[in-house]
């Protein structure tokens, strides 16, 4: 039984190449193979149970056109970005649906983070895990889009204002 589901969780993950390849980004039959044997990994470490196709399908169609992401750390990204999906889920004592947490790592991946994942990890996802099991809710009107401003630790510097004195700078 566990080596069918592991095919079919395999034949998912290479169906998802039909959108990605869109993108610049594909997977080979040994890639999808190791995504697979990772997951079965991380489930385990994180002690959860997961039946059907998997997280990674979702994963790589939300951020397959993540400007951060190319061929060359395609493979990488999936898994990492696999192992921070359990680990919050479990965080956040399964509170948060899957959608809304996948929305809510790929804004900050491609916003605040810029594409590091031990950012995601390490501060984004950590600050809101911390706001989730202390009641917050606000996500779920949202989908888990526009959040992370409110929990932000950091204060962000304004884009246009940089602009205007990088112009003042160069025209003296």
């Amino acid at each position: 039984m566990a080596v069918l589901q592991q095919s079919n969780q395999v034949s998912e993950v290479m169906k998802t190449n039909q959108v990605t390849e869109r993108y610049g980004v594909s997977l080979s039959q040994r890639d999808a193979e190791l995504i697979a044997a990772e997951r079965l990994q991380t489930l385990k470490e994180q002690k959860r149970v997961e039946f059907g196709e998997g997280i990674m399908p979702k994963i790589i169609y939300e951020f397959c056109d993540s400007s951060f992401i190319d061929q060359n750390n395609y493979v990488e990204t999936l898994l990492k970005l696999q192992e921070i999906f359990y680990l919050y889920k479990n965080e956040m004592h399964d509170e948060i649906s899957d959608d809304e947490l996948l929305h809510f790592m790929k804004e900050q991946f491609e916003t605040v983070c810029f594409g590091d994942l031990d950012y995601l990890e390490s501060t984004c996802l950590r600050i809101f895990a911390e706001a989730v099991r202390a009641g917050y809710r606000g996500y779920r009107a949202s989908d888990g889009y526009g959040e992370y401003a409110e929990f932000d630790e950091v204060k962000r510097w304004d884009y246009e204002l940089y602009l205007e004195t990088l112009k003042e700078l160069c025209w003296r």
